[in-house]
């Protein structure tokens, strides 16, 4: 990777710069940006375009920062839960199964690709599209600041099973086990209290970036050495840190960076393989599947316990198909299992359930309360932990958010609203750290529509609600959610921006907390009243 970083072809910064301006159209228009990577990969592919060595090694950098920073946020025993491993197998079976027998079906007739398919070749194409991509659903949940959500965590550990299943296949493809050498991984367990030490003692600023990015590669380069790949090699490393208590703070910095290099991964799905319309009428068979892969997730879910509007969000963070259709795709063509034009039937399918998918993921609550009685017939009366019913009658200040503005808020009104103050937290393990600190914290989502369901009694008598959410679309969501259903209780937010602030208060928030500016406010009345006070000793002593 050395030698590619200094090779850049001139046309590189061109094809970045064309990826930019695509990116702001999109965003101007209401849709993630990374849509408009991706059409303007494809618009260059129909150019002629092929992308270079640097936005390969751009691509690669950015799913390894991308898959260590979810190894930071994945606990491991988050992959034991039956809703995890148990609908991720089913799922993967189920879609494979189906689209085979569709495919094979289509082999007896002479449409173009599909004729003369054998079974083998059949349940290969159903394999690579019972993957969801890792890459887009977590870049989603970032930016909704939903990965510690149930829906966010359960969707990630379906990817993660997904993910070992990609690694098991490969390596049984290509006749390429892991070395001998792999179990010589077992050190990394003892071998994390090192990167502890470390990790504390590089302190807050570049030293902690550069550490993290070091140690994502040389976890995926480790894995490559015995013959694993290498994306898991990322994840692993990052859960190794994931008990630290700065995994969090590691995770934060490395976000601009994995934002970055990411835009050359969404570029080189664009321009991997340029369709004709023959692939593009095969790739939109499979985009009528979506919505039954779909289904399926959503059934499965509440198959086990999950409640409806939870099944539904988890099932749309999965509703795309995966970059691995590519990495199958390249890997059977080399073999000759398939004609090399399925790698372009492969990208067309990918880009078009990525696009889809960012779409769906804007109107998902409204579809969810236009369906809501259809939905709510597939759920299960038993509840998991975490999404039981909630006696919140007697709450008058509910603060959605329990982290470090949370928690101050909450400490704050805690004299004044004694035994009528609840905190909401995402996460359930900060939750139980919360209450065993003997703070009222229950584990749930401001911006579910079902959050109001388990506990109905609470918007009826409450007097404020504090959004200290971390991301800004979740506070937004939240405000939405509670004018929409009537609230006319006063309801306050913490910004970063100035036009946070201004579309906040847009939508009826009252009170908005610049945490920025505010604290830098607090910070000085603190000194003066210090100062005050050390002056009035002094006249004292005087």
């Amino acid at each position: 990777m050395d030698t590619q970083f200094i090779s850049i072809h001139y046309s590189d910064p061109l094809w970045i710069g064309i990826a930019f301006l695509f990116g702001l159209v999109i965003r101007v228009v209401g849709l993630p940006p990374m849509i408009g990577f991706l059409m303007a990969g494809f618009m260059l592919n129909a150019l002629g375009v092929e992308g270079g060595e640097f936005l390969e090694a751009m691509a690669d950098l950015g799913i390894t920062l991308l898959l260590f920073s979810i190894g930071l946020k994945l606990k491991l025993k988050s992959l034991a839960r039956p809703e995890v491993w148990g609908v991720a197998n089913l799922h993967m079976m189920m879609v494979t199964l189906t689209i085979a027998a569709v495919v094979l079906l289509l082999s007896y007739t002479s449409l173009p690709l599909l004729s003369d398919l054998d079974i083998y070749s059949a349940l290969l194409i159903g394999f690579a599209m019972s993957f969801s991509s890792t890459v887009f659903a977590v870049k989603i949940l970032d930016e909704l600041g939903a990965s510690g959500a149930r829906h966010g965590t359960t969707a990630i550990g379906v990817l993660v099973v997904q993910d070992i299943a990609a690694v098991l296949f490969i390596a049984v493809s290509i006749g390429k086990l892991p070395s001998p050498w792999a179990l010589a991984l077992l050190t990394l367990i003892p071998l994390r209290h090192l990167l502890y030490w470390m990790l504390k003692k590089v302190g807050h600023g570049e030293l902690l970036i550069l550490f993290g990015i070091t140690l994502a590669l040389v976890g995926a380069d480790v894995f490559e050495l015995v013959q694993i790949k290498r994306d898991v090699g990322a994840l692993v490393f990052g859960m190794l840190l994931s008990n630290h208590p700065k995994a969090d703070e590691l995770a934060k910095a490395l976000l601009g960076f994995k934002e970055l290099f990411l835009v050359g991964f969404f570029l080189s799905v664009g321009m991997t393989a340029a369709p004709g319309w023959t692939e593009v009428l095969v790739a939109l068979l499979f985009i009528l599947f979506l919505p039954i892969k779909v289904g399926m997730f959503y059934c499965l879910f509440n198959l086990f316990y999950l409640r409806a509007s939870t099944s539904w969000r988890t099932a749309l963070n999965l509703a795309n198909y995966s970059e691995f259709g590519l990495i199958v795709g390249a890997l059977a063509t080399s073999m000759g299992w398939l004609p090399k034009e399925w790698l372009a039937v492969f990208a067309v399918v990918i880009t078009i359930s990525f696009i889809l998918s960012a779409s769906l993921i804007n109107i998902r609550d409204n579809l969810y309360q236009a369906w809501r009685h259809r939905l709510e017939r597939f759920e299960r009366p038993k509840r998991l932990h975490g999404e039981e019913d909630l006696d919140l009658a007697h709450v008058k200040v509910v603060v959605f958010g329990m982290g470090r503005m949370g928690t101050a808020a909450y400490n704050a009104m805690e004299a004044d609203y004694p035994d009528q103050l609840v905190g909401v937290e995402l996460e359930e393990e900060m939750a139980d750290e919360h209450i065993a600190a003997g703070r009222h914290v229950v584990s749930g989502d401001a911006t579910n529509p079902d959050f109001w369901t388990r506990a109905p009694q609470l918007i009826g008598g409450l007097d404020w609600v504090l959004l200290t959410m971390t991301s800004h679309q979740a506070n937004m969501s939240a405000a939405l959610r509670l004018k929409e259903m009537g609230f006319g209780g006063r309801i306050a937010a913490v910004t970063k921006y100035p036009d946070e602030e201004v579309a906040l208060k847009e939508i009826g928030v009252e009170h908005t907390f610049n945490i920025y500016s505010e604290a830098g406010l607090g910070f000085a009345n603190e000194i003066h009243g210090f100062l005050g006070q050390n002056t009035k000793a002094a006249d004292v002593s005087g």
